[in-house]
């Protein structure tokens, strides 16, 4: 059994005196305590009281079992609460740790003792294992995509545990563990990449902030040995990773590899009509010809690398292949590797080395926080998949969606989820100008608010499921005078808001939250719902709104720019105020 919530506020209670902190400090000292066997003064010393953490919360020296454990605490069902502390310790607390061996004044003295108890034992520590322990689901906390990115954050500082123990293969590894079942799962053991390839002609560029480019050629069968390795993880920084791979470029390296196989080009050729690659590393050390590439990450050239995975697989028995694969060998391609960058320079390289192709201004947003914070929402909440980045879904197989706690077969997508949201703020003009949104960085954050992630993701998913069957609905609207109505179907983002505003001002909108609210499919009684509020309401509405003269004018010479402005949905809830009493409301 783990920490109950009695034992807690009666350590708290006992002991602030003593340790000070706050109470879910006495959280980790109480597990701890339990977990070893041992009275908690004598591992109080192993626990941080109060701030200045770096991430780390606490810390246990297994002698027998030559591991050092590293925890980090929440008292809370909500794995979300992790996200500080594994920023804190990605960005900072694993150089402190294992890194930078000077002393800050802000380190509290858990740290202190921490690193006294790896000087002593640095020859016998065999295993680093971090524990994030709450009182949740681990399977959540697993399948979180904020925390998956954050976690690949922290698992790159490896290389410090690496240097940290001369060299020797101590392995790092992580574990959400609930506090309720104490259960041990599988641990997410992390290695470093580390890679000695081939990369004569080397040159060197610095920026001003301390940025570092080495520009050289890179044999191809090295990146393919990075790929069969590292797998999509190679990936993670690269925005056309996800693209299909029969495009024409795609085929068109096979092609040039098979003609090489087979004598017919020479492969010098290759390096004068291909771009180049372009990469990350943690950490580049060239050394005459050769060079030390630590955690690479491909930032444009995925095309290139998963082509030739692509070609091998086609050519599993292709006895050509076997016997001239040396011929590959020679084959090179220009690249440029950074290195010593943070985040956002990494961002922009990747942006701007993606040029050549069309990159849709959404596709470039698709790994913002907020973005990973809304697939996470819609996985918790409803068991849908939100397709952040394109092609994602379809990439996916049904033991893929099981892991993930996915249970719909149909996926919410990025360009929808962002109408959505513009239709329930009446920012209808924005709604067709969607580039614009994705690219000005005030109106997308106004797009995606930070108070959507506290909305009921049921009440999204309803004004979502609004675009399936819109074309129904405005058919519904002009059915009930053709010559009247025809022009809404030129209105069809501002149907769209108002039917939002319809149902949120419904006196039925409990029952429809928990009838339709969950499924992304268009039911058929949600269908004949919104048709009725089409005919019965929404209608009225835009009669109303428009009966003035100069509306009419308008109408009558096909002049239909002002039914996609702002000012005329609030023009149109102000018709609504009047004859129903509805008020704007929030998703």
């Amino acid at each position: 059994m783990g920490v109950t919530k009695q034992a807690l506020e009666q350590a708290f209670v006992d002991l602030r005196g003593k340790y000070g902190g706050v109470k879910e400090d006495y959280f980790a000292l109480l597990y701890i305590a339990e977990e070893v066997g041992k009275p908690v003064v004598d591992i109080a010393h192993q626990v941080a009281f109060g701030n200045n953490d770096f991430g780390i919360d606490a810390y246990h020296f297994d002698r027998e079992r030559r591991n050092l454990y590293l925890y980090q605490f929440k008292w809370s069902e909500d794995y979300q609460l992790f996200k500080g502390s594994l920023a804190r310790l990605a960005v900072a607390g694993m150089d402190r740790i294992f890194g930078n061996p000077h002393q800050v004044h802000e380190q509290n003295e858990m740290l202190l003792q921490l690193k006294m108890c790896l000087h002593e034992n640095q020859a016998i520590v065999d295993r680093v294992l971090i524990y994030f322990i709450f009182n949740g689901d681990p399977e959540k906390a697993e399948g979180s995509a904020v925390l998956t990115a954050m976690r690949e954050d922290l698992e790159k500082k490896k290389y410090l545990v690496d240097s940290y123990f001369s060299g020797r293969d101590v392995t790092l590894s992580f574990q959400f563990l609930s506090n309720e079942t104490r259960k041990k799962r599988h641990q997410i053991i992390k290695k470093t990449h580390r890679y000695t390839i081939s990369f004569p002609s080397s040159v060197e560029a610095h920026a001003d902030d301390g940025q570092l480019m080495h520009v050289g050629f890179v044999s191809l069968l090295d990146l393919h040995a990075m790929h069969m390795d590292m797998g999509q993880r190679l990936f993670e920084k690269n925005i056309r990773a996800g693209l299909e791979g029969e495009r024409p470029v795609n085929r068109a390296i096979r092609a040039a590899l098979e003609r090489i196989v087979k004598g017919d080009a020479l492969p010098s050729e290759f390096i004068f009509n291909h771009n180049g690659v372009a990469l990350y590393a943690e950490r580049f050390e060239p050394d005459g010809g050769r060079a030390t590439i630590t955690e690479p990450r491909v930032l444009n050239g995925a095309q290139t690398i998963t082509s030739i995975t692509r070609f091998f697989e086609e050519n599993e028995k292709n006895r050509l292949l076997d016997q001239h694969r040396d011929r590959l060998g020679l084959v090179r391609v220009l690249a440029k590797v950074v290195s010593r960058c943070d985040e956002d320079f990494v961002a922009a390289v990747t942006i701007n080395t993606n040029r050549q192709n069309p990159v849709e201004p959404w596709n470039l947003r698709a790994s913002d926080r907020i973005q990973l914070e809304f697939q996470d929402r819609f996985r918790d909440e409803l068991g849908i998949f939100y397709e952040r980045q394109e092609n994602a879904f379809d990439a996916l197989t049904d033991e893929d969606l099981h892991v993930m706690g996915v249970d719909q077969y149909k996926a919410i997508k990025i360009r929808p989820l962002a109408q959505t949201f513009l239709a329930a703020q009446g920012e209808i003009d924005r709604m067709s100008r969607l580039r614009d949104v994705f690219e000005q960085e005030q109106m997308y954050r106004a797009a995606f608010k930070e108070s959507y992630l506290r909305t009921d993701a049921r009440r999204i998913l309803l004004a979502y499921k609004i675009h399936f069957r819109l074309s129904r609905i405005i058919r519904e609207i002009v059915e009930k005078g053709a010559a009247k109505y025809a022009y809404v179907g030129r209105a069809r983002n501002l149907v769209w808001a108002l039917l939002i505003q319809a149902m949120l001002n419904d006196s039925k909108i409990d029952r429809l939250i928990e009838n339709y609210g969950t499924r992304l499919v268009a039911e058929a009684d949600f269908l004949e719902h919104l048709k009725t509020l089409a005919s019965t309401r929404v209608r009225l509405i835009l009669s109303e709104a428009f009966k003035e003269q100069r509306y009419q004018e308008l109408i009558a010479e096909e002049k239909y720019s002002f039914l996609r402005t702002k000012a005329t949905f609030q023009r149109c809830m102000e018709a609504a105020d009047d004859k129903y009493g509805w008020k704007k409301q929030p998703l």
